[in-house]
């Protein structure tokens, strides 16, 4: 494994090269931990740019059914936090794209802010994407970023005021996560509207990389996104893929993805 490679100049080396980028999320621990860094690495190799593995979690309050059966079964397996490092470390030693972490707060807090993210750190992490906590209140977690280095991604969804969302840009780094459509992530026919305004509303307030996240599901959708943003992020559609198909299956799924990369 080489140094870490971050969020923010792998989208920039996109944007020079006149592409967008494509961020993929897979659980850590579906359908077990080696396939699931299996899987990870998969994305990789068939075009996905930057890596969102999640944490299990026992309240998955934001996420769509696909994600939540997935995470489910994976603390029925045993998953352990600890798990989440140990498939960083595994991945970023096979591919060198970026790896952050989406986390509730929750499991950090009981691990030990410092303590994770030292071992997020160790591992060859890039940073965390924090989805139930806003930078109001996320003070412990910025100054120990500020620390270790390591990016912190904040989401900012429509109903947003203008205030918060610059507070929002303010916090961020890496990228700043647009929350495409209200209410629980799942692939849907038609990627709300609501992103493109929000992604401008996110411009007006300074925002230099933002990604696109929660409804995505067809290469045409990843394509319809990086119109307007500098990333688009897939979650429940690559979950289901591994669900269905396995690492080949899930292979498959980013390769088409890749395409809207280009077009």
């Amino acid at each position: 494994m080489s140094g870490v490679t971050s969020v923010a100049s792998t989208i920039d080396a996109n944007r020079r090269a006149g592409t967008g980028s494509l961020v993929g999320y897979l659980p850590v621990g579906f359908p077990d931990l080696a396939t699931s860094i299996d899987a990870a690495v998969a994305l990789v190799e068939n075009g996905v740019d930057a890596l969102e593995l999640g944490v299990p979690y026992s309240d998955p309050v934001m996420d769509g059914l696909a994600i939540q059966k997935a995470t489910q079964a994976a603390l029925a397996a045993g998953f352990r936090v600890r798990d989440v490092f140990a498939a960083v470390e595994a991945i970023r030693s096979r591919v060198e794209a970026p790896v952050l972490v989406m986390t509730y707060w929750n499991p950090v807090l009981q691990y030990g802010p410092d303590r994770f993210a030292d071992a997020l750190v160790d591992a060859g992490g890039a940073g965390l994407i924090t989805p139930d906590i806003t930078p109001d209140s996320a003070a412990p977690w910025i100054a120990i970023s500020e620390r270790t280095g390591l990016d912190r991604v904040f989401l900012a969804a429509p109903s947003s005021t203008d205030d918060r969302l610059a507070e929002t840009v303010a916090a961020s780094r890496g990228f700043v996560y647009a929350v495409s459509t209200m209410g629980i992530t799942g692939a849907r026919q038609d990627v709300d509207a609501a992103a493109r305004s929000l992604v401008a509303r996110l411009r007006a307030v300074h925002a230099h990389d933002v990604c696109v996240g929660i409804g995505i599901s067809t290469g045409d959708q990843v394509a319809e996104v990086l119109q307007y943003a500098d990333g688009a992020i897939v979650g429940s559609a690559l979950v289901t893929a591994l669900a269905e198909h396995g690492v080949a299956g899930v292979a498959r799924t980013a390769a088409a993805l890749a395409q809207g990369r280009t077009r």
